[in-house]
């Protein structure tokens, strides 16, 4: 799958962030400057969204691509190739699982939500908030029966 080292695979690893990624913050820029105001990291909702309009009761996350399983069918056989494969199997797996609980368990509270692939968010951040303004009028138009 690539050529690191153990050690140099593990430093890559403990980089990763879970909060304030790249994606998040080019995410949020645009929201801001289209004039959206938002919580981050919301913990007062399951999953803890990377952000939130609660003037909406809308949770949006920002997932990567590789931890959140895009393309699964394509992407596990490829771990399978690779070196602890077991674990990554498993890890995404469960992340994929989690994910689909959030999404209920939000829903359930009324909440709707948005769900980001991070390249989608790198390459085209105009269409993601597009998605976000159809969405807020759909909330709107709905709520007013317009």
């Amino acid at each position: 799958m690539d050529n690191l080292t153990k050690e140099q695979r593990h430093k890559n690893m403990v980089n990763i962030k879970s909060e304030n990624t790249s994606i998040e913050i080019c995410l949020r820029k645009a929201l801001w400057k289209k004039g959206y105001r938002y919580r981050k990291n919301y913990k007062m909702l399951p999953g803890k969204p990377d952000i939130v309009l609660t003037k909406y009761k809308i949770a949006i996350f920002c997932d990567s691509e590789f931890f959140h399983g895009k393309n699964w069918e394509v992407l596990k056989p490829r771990i399978e190739k690779g070196s602890n494969s077991d674990f990554w199997i498993k890890k995404i797996n469960r992340n994929r699982e989690r994910d689909d609980e959030v999404n209920k368990q939000l829903l359930f509270l009324g909440w709707t939500v948005i769900r980001f692939w991070g390249n989608d968010i790198k390459k085209n951040v105009d269409e993601c908030v597009k998605v976000l303004d159809e969405t807020v009028f759909d909330i709107i138009t709905e709520n007013y029966d317009i």
